[in-house]
């Protein structure tokens, strides 16, 4: 090849140019990564990419979701209690342990004690619950809750997934909660919100560690009840007796409170 008079040796026209590709190069692969919680290796789905987050069993549900075993210490629990709705079909309430919705990263990676739930209606999946309220219309027979990680694999305990199973009948129904062991009786306490007053007054509650306490809460006003420490939520409609149970599995002193009043219901002691 003849060289132009004056112009630089090729290698050094060459060299400038890889110099402008790598430079230009460089945003396009910058941004590959994404959040660190959806990446994975090409050609895998999270389902294989977030193994580590329990165990993946080779069983499947109907659409082919890979079931996520977690030991049954730190598996997750779930209870569907449901009722007529005034104007047909059934509303769902859910109650969960060791257990957080999080539609903010849903698609992301598998996290013990995250995800969303799934409602199956006779069978068929008919959508997904990002919270502990849901509804089912009319005409349908039996209900099924199914928990799931945010990776959209299922939560697992002794090989079977998590979930509650409820018939849709012409009457109130409950799931039956996981079987409470002998040494820890269930313990209730009923408290009645009438503006800024609490009955009976706020005082503490002893419970020993592993105990389980139900909480049964009738308030005047639209609210939300709140236990600290547990993380655990409730939504208070006015007139309209709510229930939240948990298990009292950390030690410690834990407040009872309403978001909106900012009332102090009572005090859970944990020994």
């Amino acid at each position: 090849m003849t060289r132009t008079p004056g112009a630089p040796p090729l290698g050094r026209r060459f060299g400038g140019l890889c110099l402008v590709l790598v430079l230009a190069a460089a945003p396009v692969l910058a941004g590959c990564g994404g959040r660190a919680t959806t990446h994975h290796k090409p050609g895998t789905g999270h389902q294989e990419a977030t193994g580590g987050s329990g165990t993946l069993l080779p069983a499947r549900d109907e659409a082919g979701r890979r079931l996520r075993e977690l030991p049954p210490a730190q598996a997750p629990t779930v209870r569907a209690e449901v009722r007529p709705d005034s104007e047909g079909g059934w509303n769902v309430h859910l109650t969960v342990e060791r257990f957080l919705f999080t539609p903010e990263s849903t698609g992301g990676a598998a996290v013990p004690g995250r995800g969303h739930a799934r409602l199956l209606v006779d069978g068929r999946e008919t959508g997904r619950l990002y919270g502990p309220w849901g509804y089912v219309p009319a005409g349908a027979r039996t209900l099924t809750v199914r928990l799931h990680a945010d990776d959209h694999t299922i939560w697992a305990a002794d090989g079977a997934p998590v979930q509650a199973t409820v018939p849709l009948a012409g009457a109130p129904a409950t799931s039956a909660p996981p079987s409470p062991r002998p040494t820890e009786p269930d313990r209730t306490v009923t408290l009645t919100i009438t503006g800024r007053t609490v009955q009976p007054p706020p005082s503490r509650i002893e419970l020993k560690k592993g105990e389980r306490l139900t909480l049964y809460v009738t308030s005047d006003r639209d609210d939300t009840l709140h236990v600290h420490g547990y993380d655990r939520e409730l939504p208070l409609s006015a007139g309209t007796p709510a229930a939240l149970t948990l298990t009292a599995d950390r030690t410690g002193l834990f407040e009872v409170e309403t978001h909106g009043s900012g009332l102090v219901l009572t005090q859970l002691v944990v020994r």
